[in-house]
């Protein structure tokens, strides 16, 4: 009987450790901040006097702005230290700087606050960016590199999906808190 599936099954976890670790890691990481993605512009449109749809764009802007301006030398500094101390230090720095911001969100009142909570999750995945991936490159398994990161990828993509409806559903139940509680515990 001919195969179905073009690859073996039991291989798709049969990965090096550590980068099962991390496409784990990422999986909570990103999906906690995927339970505030559909449920955001709302937030900032409802919850934050004066705020419009402007200001959300303006926002999303001060995040991706701020994250690449990070990354970059953040990523030429990782690379110039042997070894994998400094970005396992990176990353725990960035891990919890993110958090803070997630819970930050709990007491945001005002304009100016949400872009200083934006700022600091900019910094933080600034941060998380090259050092995950540089501990996640040195470790992926030898001839399999495509698919290990494919593997992150739509380990990425489910968390994102599911959090998504889940992030919908907690803050339609339990309000916006709950949602930014969740994200920042995962």
């Amino acid at each position: 009987m001919k195969k179905l599936l073009p690859i073996d099954v039991k291989k798709i976890f049969d990965v090096n450790r550590v980068v099962k670790l991390f496409i784990m890691s990422d999986f909570m990481f990103l999906g906690g901040w995927g339970l505030i993605a559909p449920i955001f512009a709302i937030f900032v449109v409802q919850e934050i006097d004066g705020a419009t749809i402007v200001t959300v764009g303006a926002v999303a802007a001060v995040y991706w702005f701020v994250k690449a301006i990070v990354q970059l030398p953040v990523a030429l500094y990782l690379d110039k230290k042997e070894g994998e101390r400094d970005d396992f230090h990176s990353l725990i720095f960035s891990l919890l700087l993110s958090g803070l911001a997630s819970f930050s969100f709990l007491v945001v009142q005002s304009i100016p606050a949400l872009f200083l909570v934006i700022f600091l999750k900019g910094v933080a995945f600034g941060f998380y960016t090259p050092a995950w991936a540089a501990i996640f490159s040195r470790h992926l398994d030898k001839k399999r590199y495509a698919f290990d990161w494919s593997l992150d990828h739509a380990s990425i993509a489910f968390a994102s999906g599911l959090a998504g409806l889940t992030g919908g559903v907690l803050a339609s139940v339990f309000g916006f808190q709950a949602v930014f509680i969740f994200a920042g515990v995962l």
